[in-house]
């Protein structure tokens, strides 16, 4: 039987100058995003959209959620599965197609930089990238692809990593 999961967080919109919507520009897209207990995110709409660039907007929070999510997978994957992960950063890279007052994610790439400590574990940690998907609850609820280019390197005693 499936586990039923419920999440809440709160979004308070900040952004009335005065005058509420009065018009479109009478107003700033700044919102506060918070959840019991955690430190409060700064939000705003894209640029493009009228949006406060030093603010976090939908569209970043939505690729960082993949990338936490598919980083999450992939470490329990590894744990589970002998492969010893000693670093790993993502910098992801979403595209977004906006059509006549609408838009929607074409698609996202991850870029996982990982470090291991052993050559031989390298196919493998290359390999669970696609079981990670597989696993990963944010990938399975998006309408668009997420791909995965992965990079393994291994640590080296003293002299940094190689790239493999």
């Amino acid at each position: 039987m499936a586990k039923l999961h419920t999440y809440t967080t709160k979004v308070v919109w900040t952004g009335n100058t005065g005058t509420g919507t009065s018009s479109y520009r009478d107003y700033t897209r700044e919102h506060e995003i918070s959840g019991e207990g955690l430190p409060g995110i700064p939000g705003s709409s894209d640029p493009a959209f009228r949006g406060d660039p030093a603010r976090w907007n939908p569209e970043q929070l939505l690729l960082v959620s993949v990338s936490q999510c598919h980083m999450l997978s992939y470490l329990h994957l590894c744990a589970v599965n002998g492969v010893v992960v000693t670093a790993y950063t993502d910098e992801p890279v979403g595209t977004m197609t906006e059509t006549a007052g609408s838009g929607q994610f074409t698609e996202a790439v991850l870029h996982p930089r990982i470090e291991v400590t052993e050559e031989a574990m390298v196919e493998r940690a290359v390999a669970l990238h696609h079981d990670a998907h597989k696993v990963c609850f944010i990938a399975n609820s998006v309408n668009f692809p997420v791909r995965h280019e992965p990079q393994v390197t291994v640590k080296t005693s003293s002299a940094g990593s190689q790239p493999r």
